[in-house]
Protein backbone atom coordinates (compact mmCIF):
# COMPACT_ATOMS: atom_id res chain seq x y z
CA UNK A 1 0.00 0.00 0.00
CA UNK A 2 1.24 3.47 -0.82
CA UNK A 3 1.16 6.33 1.67
CA UNK A 4 -2.08 8.21 2.23
CA UNK A 5 -2.47 11.84 1.11
CA UNK A 6 -4.63 12.50 4.19
CA UNK A 7 -1.45 12.83 6.24
CA UNK A 8 -0.66 15.98 4.24
CA UNK A 9 -3.77 17.77 5.55
CA UNK A 10 -3.24 20.61 8.04
CA UNK A 11 -2.95 19.37 11.62
CA UNK A 12 -2.69 15.68 10.68
CA UNK A 13 -1.04 13.57 13.39
CA UNK A 14 -0.18 10.01 12.45
CA UNK A 15 -1.94 7.24 14.38
CA UNK A 16 -0.07 4.67 16.39
CA UNK A 17 -0.79 1.03 17.14
CA UNK A 18 -3.41 -0.86 15.13
CA UNK A 19 -4.25 2.18 12.97
CA UNK A 20 -0.69 3.01 12.01
CA UNK A 21 -0.50 4.40 8.49
CA UNK A 22 -3.42 6.84 8.70
CA UNK A 23 -4.11 10.00 10.70
CA UNK A 24 -5.06 9.57 14.33
CA UNK A 25 -6.48 13.08 14.45
CA UNK A 26 -6.28 16.50 12.80
CA UNK A 27 -5.88 18.64 15.89
CA UNK A 28 -9.05 18.08 17.91
CA UNK A 29 -10.32 14.49 18.26
CA UNK A 30 -13.34 15.56 20.35
CA UNK A 31 -14.64 17.97 17.70
CA UNK A 32 -13.93 15.33 15.07
CA UNK A 33 -16.06 12.82 17.00
CA UNK A 34 -19.04 15.16 16.99
CA UNK A 35 -18.72 15.82 13.27
CA UNK A 36 -18.39 12.14 12.53
CA UNK A 37 -21.39 11.30 14.73
CA UNK A 38 -23.50 13.92 12.93
CA UNK A 39 -22.61 12.35 9.57
CA UNK A 40 -20.56 15.32 8.43
CA UNK A 41 -17.08 13.76 8.30
CA UNK A 42 -15.16 10.98 6.61
CA UNK A 43 -12.39 8.80 8.03
CA UNK A 44 -9.35 7.63 6.10
CA UNK A 45 -9.32 3.84 6.46
CA UNK A 46 -6.83 3.28 3.66
CA UNK A 47 -4.71 1.08 5.95
CA UNK A 48 -7.40 -1.62 5.71
CA UNK A 49 -6.93 -4.53 3.36
CA UNK A 50 -9.26 -5.46 0.51
CA UNK A 51 -9.45 -8.91 -1.09
CA UNK A 52 -11.56 -10.14 -3.99
CA UNK A 53 -12.87 -13.61 -4.67
CA UNK A 54 -14.01 -14.15 -8.25
CA UNK A 55 -15.49 -17.11 -10.08
CA UNK A 56 -18.89 -18.83 -10.25
CA UNK A 57 -18.31 -20.85 -7.06
CA UNK A 58 -17.22 -17.88 -4.93
CA UNK A 59 -20.30 -17.44 -2.72
CA UNK A 60 -20.98 -21.12 -2.10
CA UNK A 61 -17.28 -21.64 -1.37
CA UNK A 62 -17.10 -18.78 1.15
CA UNK A 63 -20.40 -19.93 2.63
CA UNK A 64 -18.97 -23.38 3.32
CA UNK A 65 -16.12 -21.97 5.44
CA UNK A 66 -17.60 -18.90 7.11
CA UNK A 67 -19.85 -18.42 10.13
CA UNK A 68 -22.29 -16.36 8.05
CA UNK A 69 -24.73 -17.47 5.34
CA UNK A 70 -23.21 -16.09 2.13
CA UNK A 71 -24.48 -18.43 -0.59
CA UNK A 72 -27.41 -16.18 -1.49
CA UNK A 73 -25.83 -12.78 -0.82
CA UNK A 74 -27.47 -10.33 -3.22
CA UNK A 75 -25.37 -7.83 -5.19
CA UNK A 76 -24.82 -4.73 -3.07
CA UNK A 77 -25.95 -6.38 0.18
CA UNK A 78 -23.63 -6.31 3.19
CA UNK A 79 -22.63 -9.11 5.55
CA UNK A 80 -20.06 -9.78 8.23
CA UNK A 81 -18.47 -13.20 8.66
CA UNK A 82 -15.91 -14.94 10.84
CA UNK A 83 -13.48 -17.69 9.94
CA UNK A 84 -12.87 -19.87 12.99
CA UNK A 85 -10.42 -22.60 13.87
CA UNK A 86 -11.54 -26.11 14.78
CA UNK A 87 -11.98 -25.05 18.42
CA UNK A 88 -14.25 -22.13 17.50
CA UNK A 89 -11.61 -19.45 18.09
CA UNK A 90 -11.70 -16.39 15.84
CA UNK A 91 -8.98 -16.31 13.18
CA UNK A 92 -10.27 -13.83 10.57
CA UNK A 93 -13.09 -11.29 10.29
CA UNK A 94 -14.38 -10.09 6.92
CA UNK A 95 -16.77 -7.35 5.84
CA UNK A 96 -18.45 -8.73 2.73
CA UNK A 97 -20.12 -7.10 -0.27
CA UNK A 98 -20.71 -8.73 -3.66
CA UNK A 99 -21.06 -6.99 -7.03
CA UNK A 100 -22.61 -9.92 -8.92
CA UNK A 101 -19.30 -11.14 -10.31
CA UNK A 102 -16.79 -10.65 -7.49
CA UNK A 103 -17.02 -10.81 -3.72
CA UNK A 104 -15.13 -8.03 -1.94
CA UNK A 105 -13.72 -8.58 1.55
CA UNK A 106 -12.63 -5.64 3.70
CA UNK A 107 -10.23 -6.77 6.42
CA UNK A 108 -7.68 -5.41 8.86
CA UNK A 109 -4.56 -4.37 6.96
CA UNK A 110 -2.31 -6.82 8.81
CA UNK A 111 -4.74 -9.66 8.09
CA UNK A 112 -4.96 -9.21 4.31
CA UNK A 113 -1.91 -11.26 3.32
CA UNK A 114 -2.48 -14.13 5.82
CA UNK A 115 -6.14 -14.41 4.86
CA UNK A 116 -5.36 -14.33 1.13
CA UNK A 117 -2.78 -17.09 1.60
CA UNK A 118 -5.19 -19.23 3.62
CA UNK A 119 -8.05 -18.78 1.16
CA UNK A 120 -5.79 -19.62 -1.75
CA UNK A 121 -4.82 -22.89 -0.06
CA UNK A 122 -8.50 -23.77 0.39
CA UNK A 123 -9.50 -23.46 -3.28
CA UNK A 124 -8.91 -27.11 -4.22
CA UNK A 125 -10.67 -27.72 -7.56
CA UNK A 126 -13.31 -25.02 -7.21
CA UNK A 127 -13.77 -22.24 -9.75
CA UNK A 128 -12.55 -19.34 -7.62
CA UNK A 129 -9.64 -16.92 -7.69
CA UNK A 130 -8.38 -14.91 -4.73
CA UNK A 131 -6.60 -11.57 -5.13
CA UNK A 132 -5.26 -8.95 -2.76
CA UNK A 133 -6.48 -5.61 -4.12
CA UNK A 134 -5.12 -3.44 -1.31
CA UNK A 135 -2.58 -1.76 -3.57
CA UNK A 136 -5.12 -0.39 -6.05
CA UNK A 137 -8.24 0.20 -3.92
CA UNK A 138 -8.77 1.87 -0.56
CA UNK A 139 -11.47 2.29 2.08
CA UNK A 140 -13.15 5.43 3.40
CA UNK A 141 -15.38 5.29 6.48
CA UNK A 142 -18.27 7.50 7.58
CA UNK A 143 -21.52 7.50 9.51
CA UNK A 144 -23.54 8.71 6.53
CA UNK A 145 -23.66 8.19 2.78
CA UNK A 146 -23.90 11.96 2.26
CA UNK A 147 -20.42 12.50 3.67
CA UNK A 148 -19.00 9.76 1.47
CA UNK A 149 -20.73 11.13 -1.63
CA UNK A 150 -19.14 14.51 -0.99
CA UNK A 151 -15.71 12.88 -0.80
CA UNK A 152 -15.54 10.30 -3.60
CA UNK A 153 -17.85 7.99 -5.52
CA UNK A 154 -17.75 4.33 -4.62
CA UNK A 155 -16.12 1.82 -6.91
CA UNK A 156 -19.07 0.35 -8.80
CA UNK A 157 -18.23 -2.68 -10.94
CA UNK A 158 -21.29 -3.96 -12.79
CA UNK A 159 -23.15 -0.87 -11.57
CA UNK A 160 -23.08 -2.03 -7.92
CA UNK A 161 -21.66 0.52 -5.48
CA UNK A 162 -19.22 -1.12 -3.08
CA UNK A 163 -20.53 0.32 0.18
CA UNK A 164 -20.42 -2.00 3.18
CA UNK A 165 -23.04 -1.09 5.79
CA UNK A 166 -22.26 -2.43 9.25
CA UNK A 167 -25.02 -4.83 10.42
CA UNK A 168 -24.18 -4.19 14.10
CA UNK A 169 -27.04 -1.70 14.48
CA UNK A 170 -29.66 -3.97 12.87
CA UNK A 171 -28.81 -7.66 13.30
CA UNK A 172 -30.66 -10.32 11.34
CA UNK A 173 -33.76 -11.85 12.98
CA UNK A 174 -31.98 -15.19 13.40
CA UNK A 175 -28.97 -13.71 15.17
CA UNK A 176 -28.40 -14.23 18.89
CA UNK A 177 -27.81 -11.29 21.23
CA UNK A 178 -26.38 -11.59 24.70
CA UNK A 179 -26.80 -7.87 25.34
CA UNK A 180 -30.46 -6.77 25.37
CA UNK A 181 -31.67 -4.59 22.50
CA UNK A 182 -33.34 -2.10 24.85
CA UNK A 183 -30.92 0.76 25.38
CA UNK A 184 -28.20 -0.81 23.27
CA UNK A 185 -25.87 1.95 21.96
CA UNK A 186 -25.62 0.18 18.58
CA UNK A 187 -28.72 2.16 17.60
CA UNK A 188 -26.44 5.20 17.19
CA UNK A 189 -23.79 3.33 15.18
CA UNK A 190 -24.33 3.80 11.42
CA UNK A 191 -20.90 2.91 10.10
CA UNK A 192 -20.30 2.57 6.35
CA UNK A 193 -17.10 1.48 4.62
CA UNK A 194 -16.79 2.60 1.00
CA UNK A 195 -14.33 0.95 -1.39
CA UNK A 196 -12.81 3.49 -3.79
CA UNK A 197 -9.92 3.45 -6.25
CA UNK A 198 -6.77 4.30 -4.29
CA UNK A 199 -6.24 7.18 -6.72
CA UNK A 200 -9.54 8.69 -5.46
CA UNK A 201 -7.98 9.43 -2.04
CA UNK A 202 -6.47 12.58 -3.53
CA UNK A 203 -9.95 13.67 -4.67
CA UNK A 204 -11.27 13.10 -1.14
CA UNK A 205 -8.48 15.22 0.30
CA UNK A 206 -9.34 17.97 -2.19
CA UNK A 207 -12.98 17.79 -1.03
CA UNK A 208 -11.83 18.30 2.55
CA UNK A 209 -9.67 21.27 1.61
CA UNK A 210 -12.52 22.82 -0.37
CA UNK A 211 -14.87 22.48 2.61
CA UNK A 212 -17.23 20.03 0.89
CA UNK A 213 -16.80 17.50 3.70
CA UNK A 214 -15.10 17.40 7.10
CA UNK A 215 -12.48 14.89 8.14
CA UNK A 216 -12.04 12.88 11.32
CA UNK A 217 -9.14 10.73 12.46
CA UNK A 218 -9.02 7.13 13.60
CA UNK A 219 -9.25 8.22 17.26
CA UNK A 220 -12.69 9.68 16.63
CA UNK A 221 -13.90 6.53 14.89
CA UNK A 222 -12.50 4.36 17.68
CA UNK A 223 -14.22 6.41 20.38
CA UNK A 224 -17.62 5.99 18.71
CA UNK A 225 -16.97 2.29 18.08
CA UNK A 226 -16.11 1.68 21.73
CA UNK A 227 -19.21 3.57 22.88
CA UNK A 228 -21.30 1.33 20.55
CA UNK A 229 -19.81 -1.83 22.16
CA UNK A 230 -18.61 -2.85 18.71
CA UNK A 231 -15.79 -5.49 18.71
CA UNK A 232 -12.90 -5.35 16.25
CA UNK A 233 -10.42 -8.04 15.24
CA UNK A 234 -7.34 -5.87 15.72
CA UNK A 235 -8.27 -4.90 19.28
CA UNK A 236 -10.71 -7.22 21.06
CA UNK A 237 -9.56 -10.57 19.64
CA UNK A 238 -6.73 -12.65 21.07
CA UNK A 239 -5.65 -16.25 20.55
CA UNK A 240 -8.45 -17.54 22.82
CA UNK A 241 -11.40 -15.45 21.65
CA UNK A 242 -14.65 -17.13 20.67
CA UNK A 243 -17.57 -15.12 19.20
CA UNK A 244 -19.81 -15.46 22.27
CA UNK A 245 -17.38 -13.58 24.54
CA UNK A 246 -17.63 -10.46 22.37
CA UNK A 247 -21.36 -10.71 21.55
CA UNK A 248 -20.32 -11.33 17.93
CA UNK A 249 -23.20 -13.76 17.37
CA UNK A 250 -25.17 -10.53 17.02
CA UNK A 251 -23.87 -9.64 13.56
CA UNK A 252 -21.48 -12.25 12.18
CA UNK A 253 -22.94 -15.70 12.87
CA UNK A 254 -25.94 -17.34 11.22
CA UNK A 255 -27.14 -19.95 13.69
CA UNK A 256 -29.22 -21.70 11.05
CA UNK A 257 -26.51 -22.42 8.48
CA UNK A 258 -24.80 -25.75 7.90
CA UNK A 259 -21.39 -27.09 8.74
CA UNK A 260 -18.30 -24.90 8.93
CA UNK A 261 -15.12 -25.15 10.91
CA UNK A 262 -15.73 -24.20 14.54
CA UNK A 263 -19.52 -24.61 14.33
CA UNK A 264 -19.57 -27.31 17.01
CA UNK A 265 -18.08 -24.92 19.57
CA UNK A 266 -20.45 -22.12 18.53
CA UNK A 267 -23.48 -24.36 19.03
CA UNK A 268 -22.20 -26.04 22.19
CA UNK A 269 -21.35 -22.84 24.07
CA UNK A 270 -24.60 -21.18 23.01
CA UNK A 271 -26.91 -24.10 23.74
CA UNK A 272 -25.26 -25.88 26.64
CA UNK A 273 -22.52 -23.75 28.15
CA UNK A 274 -21.42 -20.27 29.15
CA UNK A 275 -18.87 -17.95 27.53
CA UNK A 276 -15.67 -18.32 29.62
CA UNK A 277 -14.98 -14.58 29.36
CA UNK A 278 -17.13 -11.55 28.65
CA UNK A 279 -16.79 -8.14 27.05
CA UNK A 280 -17.55 -5.10 29.21
CA UNK A 281 -17.50 -1.35 28.79
CA UNK A 282 -15.55 0.43 31.51
CA UNK A 283 -16.26 3.98 32.63
CA UNK A 284 -12.88 5.19 33.83
CA UNK A 285 -11.97 7.69 36.52
CA UNK A 286 -10.32 10.56 34.67
CA UNK A 287 -9.10 12.52 37.68
CA UNK A 288 -5.49 11.43 37.12
CA UNK A 289 -5.72 12.12 33.35
CA UNK A 290 -4.46 8.60 32.68
CA UNK A 291 -6.00 6.76 29.74
CA UNK A 292 -5.22 3.03 29.90
CA UNK A 293 -3.82 1.32 26.83
CA UNK A 294 -4.54 -2.11 25.34
CA UNK A 295 -3.05 -4.87 27.44
CA UNK A 296 -3.26 -3.03 30.75
CA UNK A 297 -4.45 -5.43 33.45
CA UNK A 298 -7.90 -5.13 34.96
CA UNK A 299 -7.91 -6.21 38.60
CA UNK A 300 -10.48 -6.82 41.30
CA UNK A 301 -9.95 -6.57 45.04
CA UNK A 302 -10.89 -9.56 47.15
CA UNK A 303 -11.92 -8.51 50.65
CA UNK A 304 -12.40 -11.09 53.41
CA UNK A 305 -15.71 -10.96 55.32
CA UNK A 306 -13.89 -9.98 58.52
CA UNK A 307 -10.58 -8.36 57.55
CA UNK A 308 -7.92 -7.60 60.13
CA UNK A 309 -7.28 -3.93 60.98
CA UNK A 310 -4.97 -2.43 58.35
CA UNK A 311 -5.23 -5.51 56.13
CA UNK A 312 -4.67 -4.73 52.44
CA UNK A 313 -7.23 -6.35 50.13
CA UNK A 314 -5.86 -9.09 47.91
CA UNK A 315 -5.74 -8.17 44.25
CA UNK A 316 -6.23 -10.54 41.37
CA UNK A 317 -6.09 -9.94 37.65
CA UNK A 318 -9.52 -10.58 36.11
CA UNK A 319 -8.97 -9.35 32.54
CA UNK A 320 -7.29 -6.81 30.32
CA UNK A 321 -8.03 -3.63 28.38
CA UNK A 322 -8.58 -4.17 24.66
CA UNK A 323 -9.23 -0.60 23.49
CA UNK A 324 -9.77 2.81 25.08
CA UNK A 325 -10.75 6.34 24.12
CA UNK A 326 -11.75 9.77 25.38
CA UNK A 327 -15.40 10.05 24.34
CA UNK A 328 -16.95 13.46 23.80
CA UNK A 329 -19.91 12.67 26.11
CA UNK A 330 -18.93 9.64 28.20
CA UNK A 331 -15.41 10.80 29.05
CA UNK A 332 -12.67 8.17 29.34
CA UNK A 333 -14.01 4.73 28.40
CA UNK A 334 -12.58 1.38 27.47
CA UNK A 335 -13.57 -2.06 26.30
CA UNK A 336 -12.16 -4.94 28.32
CA UNK A 337 -12.40 -8.71 28.28
CA UNK A 338 -12.78 -10.10 31.80
CA UNK A 339 -13.51 -13.46 33.41
CA UNK A 340 -17.16 -14.48 33.36
CA UNK A 341 -17.25 -15.08 37.13
CA UNK A 342 -16.49 -11.43 37.98
CA UNK A 343 -19.60 -10.04 39.72
CA UNK A 344 -21.30 -7.40 37.56
CA UNK A 345 -21.42 -4.84 40.37
CA UNK A 346 -17.77 -5.21 41.37
CA UNK A 347 -15.75 -2.01 41.15
CA UNK A 348 -12.63 -2.73 39.11
CA UNK A 349 -9.20 -1.14 38.91
CA UNK A 350 -7.04 -0.73 35.81
CA UNK A 351 -3.32 -0.69 36.49
CA UNK A 352 -1.89 1.72 33.92
CA UNK A 353 1.29 3.79 33.75
CA UNK A 354 2.01 3.10 37.41
CA UNK A 355 -1.41 4.45 38.44
CA UNK A 356 -4.58 2.78 39.71
CA UNK A 357 -7.54 3.89 37.58
CA UNK A 358 -10.96 3.16 39.08
CA UNK A 359 -13.36 1.55 36.60
CA UNK A 360 -17.10 0.92 36.71
CA UNK A 361 -18.27 -1.87 34.44
CA UNK A 362 -21.26 -1.94 32.13
CA UNK A 363 -22.23 -5.45 31.09
CA UNK A 364 -22.21 -6.21 27.37
CA UNK A 365 -22.11 -9.97 27.60
CA UNK A 366 -23.87 -10.47 30.97
CA UNK A 367 -22.23 -12.47 33.73
CA UNK A 368 -25.53 -14.37 33.93
CA UNK A 369 -25.40 -15.40 30.26
CA UNK A 370 -26.20 -19.07 30.29
CA UNK A 371 -27.31 -21.97 28.15
CA UNK A 372 -29.97 -21.25 25.56
CA UNK A 373 -31.32 -24.78 25.93
CA UNK A 374 -32.64 -26.10 29.22
CA UNK A 375 -31.31 -29.64 29.42
CA UNK A 376 -33.02 -31.66 32.19
CA UNK A 377 -30.70 -33.35 34.66
CA UNK A 378 -30.92 -37.12 34.58
CA UNK A 379 -31.21 -38.96 37.91
CA UNK A 380 -28.14 -40.87 38.98
CA UNK A 381 -28.30 -44.61 38.58
CA UNK A 382 -29.34 -46.40 41.75
CA UNK A 383 -31.04 -43.38 43.31
CA UNK A 384 -34.56 -44.14 44.56
CA UNK A 385 -37.22 -41.55 45.06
Amino acid sequence: MSGTPFLALDGAVAAEGVDEGVAGHYGNPIVEQRRLERGEAIVDCSNRGVLTVTGPDRLSWLHSMASQALDRLAPGASAEALFLDASGRIEHVVHVVDDGESTWLVVEGADAAPLATWLDRMRFMLRVEVADRSADVAVLGAMSTDALEAAAPALAPNGVALDWTDPWSSPAPGAHRYAPDAGHPASAWHWIERIVPRSALADAVAAVRDGRVAVAGSLAAEALRIAAWRPRLATEVDEKSIPHELDWLRSAVDLGKGCYKGQETVAKVLNLGRPPRRLVLLHLDGSDTVLPVPGDPVVGEKVRPEPEPGEVPERRVVGHITSSAMHHELGPVALAVIKRQVPPGLELIVESHGTDVAAAQVEIVPASAGAAVDVPRLPRLGVRK
